[in-house]
């Protein structure tokens, strides 16, 4: 079967798409339709090259891509293999295969290979991989003693100035280096705001929906969690207010509410404010993608209208370069720096000081800029597509829910109370989806399915993920 794959395997150095490319779309899609078995070895990259008369760089971005994305797994000297988890999806409209036994997974952390629809995953086929990995060769090549020694425990000092400036620019937030700490990813950031700030037993106000992760590390960190309903208009201020009035955090994503979408309103946002000046409370802004805007540029932070020191900033390039990074960076008020400082010598940032400089040098020259400005227009199309598939296969099962921007999908059922069961059976055929009713802390109205779209490098792969989730809502009926 490999070697009749293989034989099939033409380029066309006359086509746009570059030749790296049109290997790693053959490979991928063989991979889909069943045409290279789950588990068989692929040619070296030495011998591939030499049968496509390529170079054998071109080869080794076209694997690299595939193993990256979970498609290829890469055993050393043993050579390069399908990823043994892998089996064919069904074309068109067909039922789904019998499923491989599945391990046990968590849909909120999902590991390893790529999945249809999973969550939290920027489109990793467009990050620029040859300029990333440029810009880190040099610095590995540049290395000096010094740079060998214990790092800042707040963030590498040239990443911190950075990221000042990007928000200054981008986002009209006004802060110095010092005010910025690199954590290694969302938990560590906020488990560093709990360790500064609050005490074991305070109360801390949450979104209904919202962010499954932050309930259970409020917990561990012995927080009393206060659930608030979230509307059209965003987080409902005077319901935590009254639920909870002496609270000492609010945890907000005011500008694209995760997961509904909404924005918080500015009537909310001035209410929010001033409830945190009043009460002396900590607002905890997780502004975790609004780079990505499909309409109209993207809303101003709440920080930007803080003009008492109430909003803790935070920000992560999980979303906008990759999450492997496990990168992310909090901007606490001027007030504040000291007290964050010596929390952090206590535990460090944990990010690779080679990673930190890494990603100053892509925002300092100019790519972090250039890579968000293709990423818009790109995310529009990967919505349309599925939005379009979702529609015409599943419209009378569900209805999309419109979002101005994002990288994932909220879609509405219109039978309730099936949401979490659709959601569990989809994920045992591979189908990354996650319940609506998952992410609420109170039972609630309102059923739907959560859905990641940005790794549909097509649309057939869109129509053909959307045709797999149809098979079950028809096992439903």
């Amino acid at each position: 079967m490999m070697r009749q794959f293989l034989s099939s395997l033409r380029l066309d150095s006359r086509l746009a798409e570059p030749l790296y490319r049109q290997i790693y779309l053959r490979i991928k899609d063989g991979i889909e339709r069943g045409a290279l078995a789950a588990g068989s070895r692929l040619p070296s990259v030495r011998g591939l090259a030499s049968d496509l008369g390529v170079a054998r760089a071109t080869v080794e971005s076209a694997y690299g891509q595939l193993i990256a994305e979970g498609f290829l797994q890469s055993r050393g000297q043993a050579g390069t293999y399908v990823s043994p988890q892998l089996r064919p999806l069904p074309q068109g409209g067909a039922s789904p295969a019998q499923p491989l036994p599945m391990p046990v997974a968590d849909p909120l952390h999902p590991q390893g290979m790529l999945q249809p629809f999973q969550l939290g995953l920027p489109a990793l086929d467009a990050f620029p991989r040859a300029q990333w990995q440029r810009i880190v060769s040099r610095l590995l090549r540049s290395a000096t003693a010094a740079s060998l020694a214990l790092p800042p425990a707040n963030g590498q000092p040239e990443l911190r100035e950075a990221i000042a400036n990007y928000l200054h620019l981008s986002r009209g937030i006004r802060c110095q280096p010092e005010q910025v700490f690199i954590c290694a990813g969302y938990p560590a950031m906020l488990d560093l705001v709990l360790d500064t700030l609050l005490q074991p037993g305070d109360e801390a106000w949450l979104e209904d929906p919202g962010y499954p992760v932050t309930l259970p590390l409020l917990r561990a960190a012995g927080m009393r969690a206060v659930a608030v309903p979230v509307d059209g208009q965003g987080m409902a201020v005077a319901a935590g207010i009254a639920a909870a009035p002496r609270a000492r955090l609010a945890i907000v994503t005011p500008t694209h509410q995760s997961p509904l979408g909404v924005s918080l309103s500015l009537a909310r946002r001035m209410a929010l404010l001033d409830w945190a000046q009043r009460r002396s409370a900590w607002i905890f802004e997780d502004d975790y993608d609004s780079e990505f805007r499909y309409h109209g540029r993207p809303l101003p932070p709440l920080k930007s209208l803080d003009r008492q020191g109430r909003v803790l900033y935070a920000g992560t390039f999980s979303k906008t370069l990759f999450p492997a990074l496990r990168m992310a960076y909090l901007v606490v008020p001027a007030g504040l720096t000291e007290a964050f400082a010596r929390t952090s010598r206590l535990r460090g940032c944990g990010c690779s000081p080679l990673l930190q400089a890494g990603v100053a040098d892509f925002i300092n020259q100019g790519h972090f800029y250039r890579h968000l400005k293709r990423m818009r227009p790109l995310y529009r199309e990967r919505r349309e597509w599925l939005a379009q598939a979702l529609e015409r296969q599943l419209g009378a099962h569900l209805t999309v829910a419109p979002q101005p921007g994002g990288i994932q999908l909220l879609v509405r059922l219109r039978d309730e109370g099936q949401d979490a069961r659709l959601a569990a059976r989809a994920w045992r055929q591979g189908l990354a989806v996650q319940a609506l009713s998952d992410w609420r802390i109170t039972p609630g109205a309102g059923q739907g399915l959560l859905l990641g779209f940005a790794n549909f490098t097509r649309r057939e792969e869109a129509e053909r993920a959307v045709a797999r989730l149809q098979a079950l809502f028809d096992g439903a009926n």
